[in-house]
């Protein structure tokens, strides 16, 4: 008898499954359908002795103190600063846009901020009504940087132009009038010194969780006693698809290795235009710190099918959503958490901090 069966192991199931045990002493069965734990945040060494991401590049960053100090429970830190660049016709440009893409895409010396700003200012098409990602991306950019680093990397990715993309999308991603040239602007950014799969193992240490893998939890279902289900799987796939699909985006990773000390010049390149069918390339030694005369990189081809790794939260996705989540709503013994189960794009902090405020709702409960 369990108090608490865990429907996958990804971050939101490890987090919520180390809290149940670790602070209240509950028994926990965590269960996931793949052969390890960690979700797509999964990392291992492979044949060449490089640490490596199974589905492609995980970054941790944060704003959140709280969720650095959990995480720091279970890992030490590596310092790391994520940088990217966009190849375009053959020419290496910093990304997110700053100061320096422009002067370099348009052969500009723009020297300040607002030189940069008055530059956009006249540039730009105004719009007033930002109802999807391109009249998002149009208010802040011109329309041939749109159309050269946007418009087609979004079909690729998404199947769909910004177009027809809703705002959330693409507003993610900002446009600095400086020259910082790192892809994130949190206060706190660094990689677990050995690992994601190694922070996660010590997460699960705890002997009142046990672990059960390549296991699919609707097999088990009537074998398997327990008084709470926390289910962190595809909400609509739990439902038996009654209202329907929710649509996903999802990845093919293919890795290659190379007996050079690097490929690229920095941990990710993005390719937006057609003639390449992979979206980026990533180098994961920039990542994790290691040293090595070999290096291990990934290519990335956007796909319809496969594991869902995004959430396609369009207004049709959304309302479908709504009728999920009312007949959630009508059972307290099952509760929804994660990326998949709440139909969310998460970040890692993101994740963690969900499943610690849906932690800390069960408690209050008791």
């Amino acid at each position: 008898m369990y108090d608490y069966l865990v429907v996958g192991a990804g971050i939101s199931g490890i987090t919520l499954a180390e809290r149940l045990s670790n602070d209240t002493g509950a028994s926990v069965m965590l269960i996931d359908k793949r052969n390890h734990i960690g979700g797509n945040c999964f990392d291992y060494i492979d044949s060449f002795g490089l640490l490596v991401h199974k589905y492609g590049p995980h970054i941790f960053h944060t704003n959140s103190l709280e969720v650095k100090r959990y995480l720091s429970l279970f890992t030490l830190w590596i310092p790391y600063k994520h940088k990217v660049k966009i190849n375009y016709k053959n020419k290496l440009y910093p990304f997110p846009i700053n100061r320096d893409t422009i002067n370099q895409f348009y052969n500009l010396n723009l020297r300040t901020r607002n030189a940069v700003k008055e530059f956009l200012d006249s540039s730009i098409c105004n719009s007033m009504n930002e109802n999807n990602s391109e009249k998002y991306l149009l208010n802040r950019v011109p329309k041939d940087l749109y159309e050269a680093f946007y418009k087609y990397y979004s079909y690729k990715q998404w199947g769909k132009y910004p177009s027809e993309l809703p705002l959330s999308i693409c507003s993610r991603i900002p446009v600095k009038l400086n020259t910082n040239d790192c892809y994130f602007s949190d206060k706190y950014q660094m990689m677990p010194a050995e690992g994601f799969t190694q922070m996660f193992k010590k997460m699960l240490s705890n002997k009142k969780i046990e672990m059960v893998l390549n296991t699919d939890y609707a097999k088990i279902l009537d074998s398997v006693k327990f008084n709470k289900l926390i289910y962190t799987g595809k909400i609509d796939e739990y439902f038996d698809f009654k209202f329907g699909v929710l649509d996903y985006r999802t990845l093919k990773i293919k890795f290659k290795t190379f007996p050079i000390e690097h490929y690229q010049d920095t941990a990710v390149i993005n390719y937006p235009e057609q003639k390449n069918k992979y979206t980026r390339i990533a180098e994961y030694k920039y990542l994790t710190g290691q040293r090595s005369d070999s290096t291990t990189i990934s290519f990335e081809y956007p796909s319809e099918r496969g594991e869902a790794f995004y959430p396609l939260r369009d207004e049709e996705n959304l309302e479908l959503l709504k009728k999920y989540n009312r007949l959630a709503q009508k059972n307290e013994n099952i509760l929804f958490a994660g990326r998949l189960g709440e139909y969310k794009y998460y970040n890692i902090d993101q994740a963690v901090l969900s499943a610690l405020k849906l932690y800390k709702k069960i408690v209050s409960k008791k």
